[in-house]
């Protein structure tokens, strides 16, 4: 009898013999996927025994996390702040440093809010389940990508409170927003070659890169901020750790006040953070 311990076993050894981190944990979380169940009701310590289907759909599993697929995308779906979001090829993979963004967006308790380049959804989406009072708008250039945030809004529960149209930055969006947030394309052209294959080569290479000097997104978002922010209005940016410095003098440049930049939990600059002038 072939177990679920030993097939298990098998593919943490693959995995760790390509030298992949935290083998384990990617193989549960696998394993889980092709039994139909949660992570935590795998048996990994028993004799439960595993169907032939399921060990294929496992090996398929393994197999392509060998090719350094992240899990996420194997499986369609990551976790994230709020709860669990889907994930396509045409969106970035949410990561947790992102959620500084959204632990920022709810100290501000913003009404209206505009979230650009949204792809997933996720900081919108995240923001509104605990602002239930507030709206918003994620705007991206990817047809896809709003789709995905459209079913994500609609599998947290806040689709009558979010819309998600096309647009190239601020270009077909009229109105203020309390709240401006962004995790837009910062990585350098120059810097592409050393990322993580699980990033450079899955993710979607317009939301990693603007093929420059990684600083274009923000000329734009602080460029038009002050027409689209309300009087006093956040607006909160996710940043390289070595772009502090750079994206907060462009944030002054545009006449925000107030900017200060945020550490991720690993203590990286992640976030620039401005403030429209007061009426």
């Amino acid at each position: 009898m072939t177990t679920v311990r030993d097939v298990w076993t098998a593919g943490v050894r693959a995995l760790r013999e390509k030298g992949l981190p935290q083998p384990e944990k990617d193989a549960k979380l696998l394993m889980a996927d092709a039994l139909g169940c949660a992570p935590y009701q795998v048996s990994i310590r028993g004799s439960d025994a595993i169907s032939a289907d399921a060990q294929a759909r496992f090996g398929s599993r393994i197999d392509d996390r060998m090719t350094r697929k992240p899990v996420a995308r194997i499986l369609g779906r990551r976790q994230f702040f709020a709860g669990e979001f889907a994930v396509t090829d045409a969106v970035l993979d949410p990561r947790p440093e992102t959620e500084v963004l959204v632990e920022l967006g709810i100290q501000t308790r913003a009404k209206r809010i505009l979230d650009l380049g949204t792809g997933s959804g996720c900081i919108l989406i995240s923001t509104l389940k605990v602002l239930k009072d507030a709206t918003g708008v994620g705007t991206d250039i990817s047809p896809e990508a709003v789709l995905i945030a459209g079913e994500n809004a609609h599998r947290h529960g806040v689709a009558d409170r979010a819309v998600f149209p096309l647009s190239d930055w601020y270009n077909d969006i009229g109105g203020q927003f309390d709240l401006i947030v962004s995790n837009p394309p910062y990585i350098a052209a120059s810097e592409m070659a050393g990322l993580a294959p699980e990033v450079r080569d899955f993710d979607p290479h317009g939301a990693l890169t603007d093929d420059a000097d990684g600083l274009t997104a923000y000329r734009r978002i602080a460029a038009g901020a002050l027409n689209h922010l309300t009087p006093g209005g956040h607006l909160f940016v996710e940043i390289g750790p070595t772009q502090a410095g750079d994206v907060s003098d462009l944030f002054r440049a545009a006449g925000l006040e107030s900017t200060a930049v945020h550490p991720d939990l690993d203590g990286r600059d992640r976030v620039v953070a401005g403030t429209a002038p007061k009426a």
